[in-house]
């Protein structure tokens, strides 16, 4: 769960460095001025063309003959399992996936599914450990008709996925008679730090979703991609869930945006965060997940601050961070630049000396 921080000093300063996640950004200058000049129409009836040039953008990007744009990276993934998935079926993921633990359990209340949940370092799973979960079919357990991974693994440490590792669970879910789905929302930081293409990593994934709001910087927004077939069913759940928009071209534009100008720049949130990684690390006492992408988790109890006091001395500091499934997690993002890290570092090393 995130800590959330106890209620600020008003003689405080102002939050200065905002860690707490990539969806902290804010629209850049030159985003809200091609939100302004957007071309709209009524997107629930397929009439906003950006939102339709969006959309053949990401299904292209992904290798996927469709594309639906989404108000959220949740909402991606329960239609995407509302649609693979019918009720008392199962659906097998991490343990630490956000489909699990961070969506309020609509998978169960919505569509009825249950989450078999996989063990595995960084928030993966082993192909091998996805073969000892299947089961055969029989009346006594439920159907298994979809396997779910995170690219990346958020509570795992903003860990890639390996593209031979994703090729093996998709391989193996398909043997079985199962779909696969993508949850994609930092597949991005995941091509920019291997080189390998979007559209390679989810080759073999029946469904695939990034997230505009996370690195890249949009104030809002994700697109899910697949069939046809399989998005013109997503589109009667997104009718449903009342995803259904309008004149939503305003906000598709900051999306087309992110993926023009923000995509390359990934790799300074990456630079980031192995700098901030590296700053804590010799910090005595402070222990440091060595981050692969723009998320750093560590816990500073070793040096005799426990990670709840860490964040509320930070936050008095003008630092906001959080603690998520018991470690500090930092994350890099648009607005968040070396020397705000290089400070970050030395704030914490003043607490520790002061403690």
């Amino acid at each position: 769960m995130f800590y959330t921080p106890p209620p600020r000093d008003p003689k405080a300063p102002p939050i200065r460095i905002n860690l707490l996640s990539d969806t902290q950004t804010r629209p850049t200058p030159a985003m809200r001025e091609a939100m302004a000049a957007a071309e709209v129409g009524d997107e629930q009836i397929g009439d906003d063309p950006t939102v339709n040039l969006l959309c053949e953008r990401v299904a292209g990007l992904l290798g996927k003959e469709a594309a639906v744009f989404m108000p959220s990276g949740t909402m991606c993934n329960v239609a995407a399992t509302l649609v693979h998935c019918r009720p008392g079926e199962e659906i097998l993921a991490h343990e630490t996936a956000h489909i699990i633990a961070r969506e309020g359990g609509a998978h169960a209340a919505l569509g009825g599914f249950q989450i078999m949940p996989l063990t595995g370092a960084d928030g993966q799973f082993a192909p091998d450990t996805l073969r000892k979960a299947l089961h055969p079919r029989s009346r006594y357990q439920p159907p298994q008709t979809l396997v779910s991974v995170e690219q990346t693994a958020n509570i795992g440490g903003g860990t890639i996925w390996k593209k031979a590792a994703l090729d093996e669970v998709a391989s193996i879910a398909h043997e079985a008679g199962a779909a696969t789905h993508m949850d994609g929302a930092r597949l991005l930081n995941a091509t920019v730090a291997t080189g390998i293409s979007a559209r390679d990593m989810a080759a073999g994934w029946d469904s695939a979703w990034i997230d505009f709001s996370k690195g890249l910087g949009a104030p809002v927004g994700g697109a899910l991609a697949g069939t046809a077939a399989f998005i013109d069913e997503v589109w009667c759940w997104k009718q449903r869930l009342g995803g259904s928009m309008r004149q939503a071209g305003i906000c598709a534009a900051a999306c087309l945006h992110t993926l023009d100008h923000h995509v390359d720049r990934l790799a300074d949130d990456h630079a980031n965060a192995r700098a901030l990684a590296r700053g804590l690390s010799q910090i005595e006492g402070v222990e440091v997940q060595e981050p692969e992408t723009n998320l750093v988790f560590f816990r500073p109890d070793g040096a005799g601050v426990p990670g709840s006091r860490m964040i509320a001395e930070l936050n008095k500091r003008g630092v906001l961070l959080a603690v998520m499934d018991g470690r500090i997690r930092a994350c890099t993002h648009l607005d968040v630049t070396a020397a705000m890290i290089e400070e970050t570092v030395t704030l914490v090393r003043e607490i520790v000396r002061g403690a």
